[in-house]
């Protein structure tokens, strides 16, 4: 007789990524074990046909949540990274978009109470020991999802999620520019790695013969690009106290250029081997913070205004993302102390899941 185990779940879009969000509780404190009942929520193979991923890694996300082990902050976050067909997970980046789920997501499973109007959530993103503040929309003291809040790479409006980053530098890396470079040249290539967030290796398009306006799947299918993104971000890891990351969905890999509609720059992210449809709310982070500095790949292609809180708009392939920075630039030096981006979430359905 095959033993079926039942698991309550809730599936949230959040921002333009969806996943499916899980108490703590409710899952084996055992990584090996909790891994793999998270491989069958989603589906092994590349279709995902067995379960309830979208065969894409923007579908394919999970978002563990429980009260928080810190007294500053009100809930612990876990993101995990089902790795589409390669049947394993991947705990090392994190992720803004579906950060921005786990206010909702905390209140709808009684984790906390919600407030009149708006709701101030501090969670501890596990997989960085940073914190972020989300402020959700609460009127009447309810989760609201209604709103006129848009965002590139969703369609329709939505209630607004504040998101409030608060010192990401050197998240996973250590620190903010972990090859002590702005710069440095590899295999040939001139990048600059930075970690304001999301471990990113940025690189100028016109460096590997390309405009930086091409789609993703003109990118997708160019597989001589693709071997080169790859050799250089095996090259990169170690460099960037990332290990051997043959294994791992960090770091990303950015090929940048000149902005088309007037932002900041445009951009093309793998995640890592796929040209993300849109950028990855710490990616745009990441990026946006590379520009301020001088003496990056970014340095010769933008424009920065002046003042210590800058917005910054990230051009993507499917619209944009607004950054805002509030910078320390005293003592002759530049620092980021928050980080703030909007999003938007929705409760998609909730029940049961069965293994």
């Amino acid at each position: 007789m095959i033993n079926v185990r039942s698991i309550p779940y809730m599936q949230i879009r959040g921002g333009s990524s969806k996943g499916l969000y899980f108490l703590a509780s409710d899952l084996p404190l055992d990584a090996d074990e909790r891994d793999q009942i998270l491989l069958s929520a989603m589906g092994r193979d590349v279709r995902q046909i067995d379960g309830l991923g979208g065969a894409d890694p923007l579908t394919s996300k999970v978002a563990i949540v429980g009260p928080s082990s810190r007294p500053n902050a009100d809930v612990d976050f876990l993101f995990v990274q089902v790795v589409v067909g390669e049947n394993r997970v991947d705990t090392t980046p994190n992720c803004g978009n579906i950060l921005a789920g786990v206010g909702a997501f905390a209140l709808e499973a009684g984790l906390l109470t919600a407030l009149p109007t708006c709701t101030a959530i501090t969670v501890n993103m596990l997989n960085s020991d940073k914190l972020c503040e989300l402020i959700v929309q609460t009127p009447d003291e309810k989760v609201t999802y209604e709103g006129d809040t848009r965002i590139d790479g969703v369609p329709g409006t939505s209630a607004p999620v504040v998101c409030n980053y608060l010192e990401l530098a050197g998240s996973v890396c250590g620190a903010l520019f972990p090859s002590n470079n702005f710069t440095d040249t590899v295999l040939g290539t001139q990048v600059t790695c930075i970690d304001n967030g999301m471990p990113l290796v940025l690189m100028r398009a016109s460096d590997f013969g390309l405009s930086g306006r091409e789609s993703p799947a003109e990118l997708n299918a160019n597989d001589e690009l693709i071997q080169r993104l790859e050799a250089l971000r095996l090259t990169l890891g170690p460099i960037m106290n990332l290990g051997d990351v043959k294994a791992k969905s960090v770091p990303k890999m950015c090929l940048i250029s000149a902005p088309t509609h007037g932002g900041l720059i445009n951009t093309r992210t793998f995640i890592p081997h796929v040209c993300h449809a849109a950028v990855g709310v710490l990616g745009a982070v990441s990026v946006a913070t590379a520009c301020l500095f001088k003496d990056t790949v970014a340095s010769a292609i933008v424009d920065v205004p002046e003042g210590d809180l800058v917005s910054l708009r990230v051009e993507h392939p499917c619209g944009e993302f607004s950054v805002q920075l509030h910078l320390d630039r005293s003592q002759n030096s530049l620092l980021v102390r928050k980080a703030g981006v909007v999003r938007t979430a929705r409760l998609l359905s909730r029940g049961t899941l069965y293994i």
